[in-house]
């Protein structure tokens, strides 16, 4: 059986910049972009998991990728 492999991905419209996603990311994939928005590094994200479940502003989702 195939492993499924996910990813986070930020929704900069419903992103409110308050670095809680970065905080929590153990692998320093996330970043605040200027003060206003998450952008995640894929290259660095493993699919973890914590950043989606402690955002505060539901502005980050899990993705499978292929």
């Amino acid at each position: 059986m195939k492993k499924i492999k996910r990813q986070a991905v930020s929704n900069k419209s419903e992103c409110v910049a308050c670095g809680v996603c970065a905080l929590e990311c153990k692998r320093q994939a996330i970043q605040i972009f200027k003060g206003c928005y998450a952008i995640v590094d894929t290259s660095l994200c493993v699919g973890c998991g914590m950043c989606e479940k402690n955002c505060p502003a539901g502005a980050i989702e899990m993705e499978v990728i292929e």
